[in-house]
Formats: C-alpha cells, sequence, structure tokens
C-alpha cells in the first residue's frame, strides 16, 4: 500500500500555507511579502521579545501599580477603624461592602504587580487579600454556625412596650 501512495512535496506545500498565512489581516510580518531578505525561514529565536522585568508600554504602570497597592492598603488599615457597630442588619451589609472593597483592592493590585513583574508590591498584594477574607470570616462565620458564638444577620425588632 506504501507504494500506491504518491510521494507529498513538502515544499510545495508550506509554499501554500505560506501562501494562505499571507492573506490573514495580522499575518507575522516575516511572512509578508514572501520569504525574510535571506531566503531562509524565520526561526523563533529571531521574533522581537521583551526583556524580563518589562512589559510593553509600561511607563506609568509601575507608578498605578503602586497607586493600586497603597489604595488597597489604605482602605485594609481603614476597616480596623470602622466607626460603627456592624453586628447586624443594614450596618453589617455595609461593613461586608467595605471588606468586599479590601478583597477587590487586593485582586486588582494583584493582577496588575504580577503583569508588571513587581515582587514586593504583589507579596503586598496578596497579604492584602488574606487580610479581607480574615475579616469576612470573622463576620460570615459565626453567622453559618461555624463558630460557638452565633450572630444574628438581621437585627432582632425592638420595638416600644
Amino acid at each position: 500500500m506504501a507504494g500506491t501512495e504518491k510521494e507529498r512535496d513538502w515544499d510545495k506545500e508550506m509554499a501554500e500555507v505560506d501562501r494562505l498565512l499571507n492573506k490573514l489581516p495580522h499575518a507575522d510580518p516575516h511572512l509578508q511579502g514572501g520569504s525574510p531578505p535571506s531566503g531562509k525561514r524565520p526561526r523563533l529565536s529571531d521574533t522581537p521579545t521583551v526583556p524580563m522585568g518589562r512589559v510593553a508600554g509600561s511607563g506609568g504602570g509601575q507608578l498605578s501599580t503602586w497607586a493600586r497597592v497603597i489604595l488597597g492598603l489604605l482602605i485594609g488599615i481603614g476597616m480596623t477603624q470602622w466607626p460603627y457597630s456592624h453586628g447586624c442588619g443594614l450596618r453589617l451589609i455595609f461593613y461586608l461592602c467595605g471588606v468586599l472593597a479590601v478583597i477587590t483592592a487586593g485582586l486588582w493590585s494583584s493582577v496588575s504587580s504580577w503583569r508588571r513583574r513587581l515582587g514586593f508590591a504583589h507579596i503586598l498584594s496578596q497579604g492584602l487579600i488574606i487580610w479581607g477574607l480574615v475579616l469576612a470570616a470573622r463576620e460570615v462565620l459565626p453567622r453559618v454556625g461555624y463558630a460557638k458564638v452565633e450572630g444574628p444577620w438581621l437585627c432582632p425588632d425592638v420595638g416600644p412596650k
């Protein structure tokens, strides 16, 4: 059966693939207009790369990342100084929205610091996420029956007698 198969001309088939790739709107620049000047196929090592630690177009990227981290840290620290009781009801909901803001700020700064390769900022962001989860657990776990002391979600009605 192998003798009946026609031999494939790989150079011809690869030329057809290159021709079809050239028609794509965002084709590889090495493929535009045929082959590269040397007449060889481009290698992976010929492609331009961005050095480690740098992100393309990161002019103010580090500054904005640190601004996000500092904003998150300020919110996280501010949650320890919450001026109202947050035992139950609407005040608890507002407090949990603040805790959600801490977690969101931590995630936001974490993604940014990861993309910018800022190690210390990323560690602080991860700590901020953990701090937000601790604050949330402190309020939620007693209300779902996990802790020994139970807390109510809604405040009991206290009316005139």
